[in-house]
């Protein structure tokens, strides 16, 4: 007897096959091994825990020479830049391997603000113009930073903003409050409603008529300002569809925060397990009590867990998968609580030093509940998400 002969091209047996999204690839590739080992150890070199909390007591929470080092040197201000416009020309995925770096030692940096959220909302404008494809390439280059003057909180899928209004000359006025990383940021992109409706605005930050005013936030590694326009002279950026542009760059920021967060929650719960494996108590090494055991391992599968979610968010929007909004969805509605956990199991796990300056646990722990509102908080995430898989929204 012989065998049944099998289709050479299994697609044409299954006709299925052919339209089936191809998984997502969760790994990490030997080029993002090698971005994050240059990361790592710049951080390790110029940004050790000591530094972060000496930098966020002073006046000016950036360090100038580390951006310079990370956007100049390492080339990480232009990873979504094209090469066209002086940048990398690497993706989402890259960044997310950043962010997880900057992260996990609460960098102060203006990384998220300048490097993903204006630089996402410009790729989205016309690349043609010269005034676009100059300002990303000074962004790309680390000569210049800038800030998406949105709220921080602000997250995809909601309506273009309407506090800050254009006239027909072009001139800005309204306000924006909390907007994130405006200090050092050259210029600011502003979503602001003018004669001809939504659009994008280049303004420079340093002009007499545009109002800075910082606050203590909770996030001190993270400055927030509210920032308000006077007829301030503003530059449109040409852009097909601005409110499309907009929340293309609040989805792109909101699913790598989520890597962001996974950084967060690793370093806390490495961080934690080193530490019960050196205190003794009852002449016993503590992390060899069960109940902590179980604690630690309960948070593992939660940053694994997360990690996946992460990852798969990155990748789709690496790829331009249709399915980018659902993953988003899904990594912020888990990783923002997974961040928050470990960081409070850490402070918890130290003894309950959270109130302890001199130690870093309590600059992670901020870090954690300030993401957790960022770009959207994990209920309005899982409420979109059950929008788009058509399920009943949570209670």
């Amino acid at each position: 007897m012989t065998a049944p002969t099998q289709p050479a091209d299994r697609s044409q047996a299954h006709p299925a096959a052919q339209v089936r999204p191809a998984a997502p690839d969760l790994l990490y590739s030997d080029v993002e091994d090698d971005l994050r080992a240059a990361v790592r150890d710049l951080l390790a070199d110029r940004c050790p825990p000591g530094a972060v909390l000496t930098r966020v007591e002073g006046e000016q929470p950036y360090d100038p020479e580390l951006w310079r080092l990370l956007a100049a040197e390492l080339g990480l201000a232009g990873l979504l830049v094209p090469e066209e416009q002086g940048g990398q020309g690497a993706t989402a995925r890259e960044v997310a391997v950043v962010l997880e770096e900057l992260g996990g030692a609460v960098v102060p940096t203006p990384f998220l603000g300048s490097a993903v959220l204006a630089t996402s909302a410009l790729l989205r404008c016309d690349l043609t113009d010269e005034a676009v494809a100059g300002l990303l390439g000074r962004l790309a280059a680390g000569t210049t930073t800038a800030a998406l003057a949105v709220p921080l909180s602000a997250a995809p899928g909601g309506d273009f903003p309407a506090t800050v209004r254009a006239d027909a000359e072009g001139r800005l006025t309204g306000r924006v409050t909390s907007v994130a990383d405006t200090p050092g940021a050259g210029v600011l992109v502003v979503p602001a409603v003018g004669p001809d409706g939504p659009g994008l605005y280049e303004v420079a930050a340093a002009d007499a008529s545009v109002g800075v005013e910082p606050f203590s936030s909770l996030d001190l590694t993270r400055p927030l300002a509210d920032v308000s326009f006077a007829g301030s002279a503003a530059r449109p950026l040409p852009s097909a569809d601005a409110p499309a542009a907009l929340d293309a760059a609040l989805l792109t920021a909101a699913g790598l925060l989520a890597s962001e967060q996974l950084g967060v929650a690793q370093w806390c719960l490495d961080e934690t397990v080193r530490y019960l494996g050196q205190r003794h108590q009852f002449g016993r090494v503590v992390g060899s009590f069960q109940s902590l055991k179980h604690r630690l391992a309960d948070l593992w599968l939660e940053v694994v867990s997360a990690r996946a979610a992460a990852r798969a968010a990155a990748d789709a929007l690496a790829t331009g998968s249709p399915d980018a909004p659902v993953a988003v969805a899904v990594a912020q509605s888990y990783a923002a609580g997974v961040a928050v956990h470990a960081a409070e199991e850490a402070v918890q796990l130290h003894g309950g030093i959270g109130m302890t300056w001199e130690h870093p646990a309590h600059l992670y722990l901020k870090r954690a509940k300030a993401d957790e509102i960022a770009l959207g908080t994990p209920g309005r995430h899982r409420a979109t998400l059950a929008t788009l898989v058509e399920l009943p929204p949570p209670n």
